[in-house]
């Protein structure tokens, strides 16, 4: 009974399609729309209804794993939501199931036959839910994995400004597991670049409590033991007060208001000044 759903919209694929297709984007969201070209729209559309054959029937090459791998990359990257994705299996497979009746493809000459056709069309994509919906789930969660790899690499970063000036900008709030990572990229960052003075930028971050002014001295104690020396700038008035307020002791820990005073320091403490040029 599968093989013969498969035929059947394998012999009548253009006519499903171009129902299909008319029937998602009555439902599609808008967004979705905007961002995949007609085109890409239909070739993803068609791409979808050969793996739902390939599933039944099979491919020559045997590589119907690696064609619903990259299928499922294809629409997480085009921002289709599985919701989107599985309502359109939905509605692929009971257009399917209404076309072959309107054809008299089912001969059930009683009730119970047809509901047995009923319950195997209902098994057949029910087996299809589950492959579709666990390929886009691995293809999303190697997505987010790859995407947070990224995002952790650009939220502690240390960028070499001058020989033995460093600089670590940080944006937005300050948790337990971020400021690991800023320990650790502080460490290998001035033990790499041979940095003698590091600026740690807290003019992004919001909210200076006691939890991230630990992590601050920690990591600001940590560099001193390889032989570098940390400040801290970017101190708004907020910041200043909130840290006196909670009796934060930040003794052994240089700080100014800018970066620009900053780098005015950091330069000083490395025997060099900003001068003008003459003309």
């Amino acid at each position: 009974m599968y093989r013969d759903f498969a035929n059947f919209i394998h012999m009548n694929k253009d006519i499903l399609l171009g129902k299909w297709m008319e029937q998602m984007k009555e439902q599609a969201d808008p967004a979705i729309l905007q961002v995949t070209s007609d085109i890409l729209y239909e070739d993803t559309s068609r791409e979808f209804v050969d793996l739902i054959v390939a599933n039944v029937l099979g491919t020559p090459d045997g590589s119907f794993s690696e064609k619903l791998d990259d299928f499922a990359q294809k629409v997480v990257h085009l921002g289709w939501s599985v919701h989107f994705v599985t309502r359109g299996l939905r509605t692929f497979g009971l257009l399917v199931y209404s076309e072959m009746k309107r054809q008299n493809l089912f001969i059930a000459s009683k009730e119970k036959a047809d509901e047995d056709i009923y319950y195997h069309f209902e098994n057949w994509l029910s087996s299809m839910y589950g492959v579709v919906v666990n390929a886009y789930a691995d293809s999303w969660e190697r997505t987010v994995s790859v995407q947070k790899t990224a995002l952790q690499e650009l939220s502690a970063p240390l960028l070499p400004i001058f020989d033995g000036i460093s600089v670590m900008p940080l944006i937005g709030t300050i948790d337990t597991e971020r400021a690991k990572l800023i320990m650790e990229n502080l460490l290998i960052g001035v033990v790499r670049n041979r940095s003698d003075v590091v600026l740690i930028d807290i003019t992004g971050v919001p909210i200076v409590d006691t939890m991230v002014a630990h992590h601050i001295i920690q990591a600001s104690d940590a560099v001193r033991l390889v032989g570098c020396q940390a400040m801290l700038v970017g101190i708004r008035p907020e910041i200043a007060q909130t840290i006196v307020n909670l009796g934060i002791e930040l003794d052994q820990v240089i700080t100014t208001s800018t970066m620009k005073k900053g780098m005015e320091k950091a330069l000083e403490m490395t025997n060099r000044e900003i001068v003008e040029k003459e003309e």
